[in-house]
Parts: structure tokens; sequence; C-alpha cells
């Protein structure tokens, strides 16, 4: 069994009048399944309203399934007893960072969740080097959080997520609220992340460039899974993806239209570099 494993799952939204009456119910996630790895990275993408983050919230068991199951290092979701375990094995980080951090320093707010897990004071400092130093913000711990910018405060709060030691970290758009300096800072550090400290990670995301390193992708679409492979063989179907509703990579985009041009180039570019090989290649 994966880290992260959801079977059949279904999560279903009550609507309400004015008054507060029932008027039904809105299906957000349709029979998902998912199986990942451990050490994966996965990237989860969709247009606003596709189930993309419902679905993220029942990995960190803040919304529990209405049918199917989730299981998180091999713990039901929906035991009451897991909650803490699951919650320490999947930290959660959010769209907005002034949300996260309550610190204020940032060594501080980094050190909180290892404060109220109980763990020893020599550690917890420990956690926090470490934590900080793993996404590029060791010198900034003595700041306070306001001062730093929205990719420095959002990598604040996936040090404080680390210092927790998760087996997995599910990021929510964290770049939703950035600008392109801080989106490509805060990518840079996940990837980091699973590549040299090997935490799962699954990303939450509607930007297409920050899933091109992923080891895999799933598309949602009205709830369901609508598309899942390895990022060039998502990218090489971009009328498939415009039907979606979502945009490609640029340089992805580009390529495609060379090729209906009769250029002779590779389906599911995903950089500039391939690119640039591509073209000198089909001279």
């Amino acid at each position: 069994m994966g880290i992260i494993r959801t079977k059949d799952l279904v999560y279903e939204y009550v609507r309400r009048d004015e008054e507060g009456n029932v008027e039904g119910f809105t299906t957000a996630v349709d029979k998902v399944d998912l199986d990942v790895q451990p050490g994966e990275f996965i990237a989860i993408l969709g247009h606003n309203g596709s189930g993309k983050s419902t679905l993220a919230k029942h990995i960190n068991a803040i919304l529990n399934p209405t049918e199917g199951s989730v299981w998180v290092d091999g713990m039901d979701t929906s035991e009451e007893e897991h909650i803490w375990d699951i919650r320490q094995r999947a930290g959660m980080v959010f769209q907005n960072p002034d949300n996260q951090i309550i610190g204020q320093v940032v060594e501080e707010d980094v050190g909180f969740g290892p404060e109220n897990m109980g763990v020893p004071t020599k550690e917890i400092w420990e956690r926090v080097e470490e934590s900080l130093k793993a996404v590029g913000m060791y010198e900034y711990r003595r700041h306070s959080p306001n001062k730093l910018s929205g990719g420095q405060k959002q990598r604040v709060s996936i040090a404080g997520v680390l210092a927790m030691h998760p087996k997995c970290i599910v990021l929510d758009e964290p770049t939703a609220m950035l600008d392109p300096k801080g989106r490509r800072e805060v990518i840079r550090a996940v990837r980091a992340l699973n590549e040299v400290e090997g935490i799962t990670v699954v990303l939450i995301t509607h930007y297409m460039e920050e899933t091109i390193h992923a080891d895999r992708v799933f598309v949602m679409d009205s709830g369901k899974i609508a598309m899942e492979g390895t990022p060039r063989q998502i990218f090489s179907q971009v009328e498939r993806l415009q039907e979606l509703r979502l945009d490609v990579p640029q340089v992805t985009l580009l390529a495609h239209e060379l090729r209906r041009k009769g250029v002779g180039l590779p389906e599911g570019i995903l950089t500039v570099e391939e690119l640039a090989d591509a073209l000198a290649g089909s001279r």
C-alpha cells in the first residue's frame, strides 16, 4: 500500500438556501482512486471547481469522505483515534502563508508545531535549524515574518510543517498568491525536499510550469480524474488539456504550434532547453 491511498472517494457538499434549508448536494469529488508511493512527487491539476483542493483536504483528514476510504501511511482517516498521527504524517501548506504563520519571529513560528507535539526543547531547536536550512531561510531565522516577501513567508510555512518531520507534504495551491519570483522560490524548495530529503510531495496547482518535474500528474475535472500520466504524457495532449479549460506551459504550446506548421518536433516538450535542442536537431 502507498503512503496515500484513496478508494472510490466521494465527497458531497450540502447546498442550503438563504434560510439555511437544504436545497441539495454537490459532488465535489467523484469516485477518485489514488495510490501515491513513498518519495513520489505528485501534481494534481484542474481548473477552479474541479475538486482538487477538496481532494487535498481529505489527505490531511480536514474532510472525511461521504463515501469510500482514504488511508495515510496505512491509517484510515475516518477513524478518530488516528487523526493526530495522520496530521503528523501528512503536513498541509495552504494558499495564504499569513493564515499559517503565528509567531512574531521566524524561528519561533517554525518551532510551534514540534512544541505542541511535546518534542524536547533541544530537539525543537535542532528541527528548526534543519527545516529552515532545507527551505533556504535559515539566515532569516530571527526576522519578523511581517518583514518577509510572500515567497519567503510561504517557505517559512513549509519549514513549519517540515519541523514536525512529516512523511508527506500536501501543498494546496501554495503559490496562488505569489509573484513569479516567489513561485520559483517555493517550487525550488519543494523540489529539494522531495529530491534531497525524500519527502513525498502532493502539489495542488493550476500553474502548469510547476508540474514539469513531478513523477506523475493527475488532471481533475468535475470531481473525477480526467487524465493521469507523466508530465510529458500529459502535456503531449494539448487539445485535451484545452478542452478541460487548462493552459499548457508556454514552451509546450509553442512547440505544439510549430509541429502543426510542419516543423519536425517531438510531442510533450517541457522546457526551453528541450525546445532549443529539438530545433537544432531538426535542421
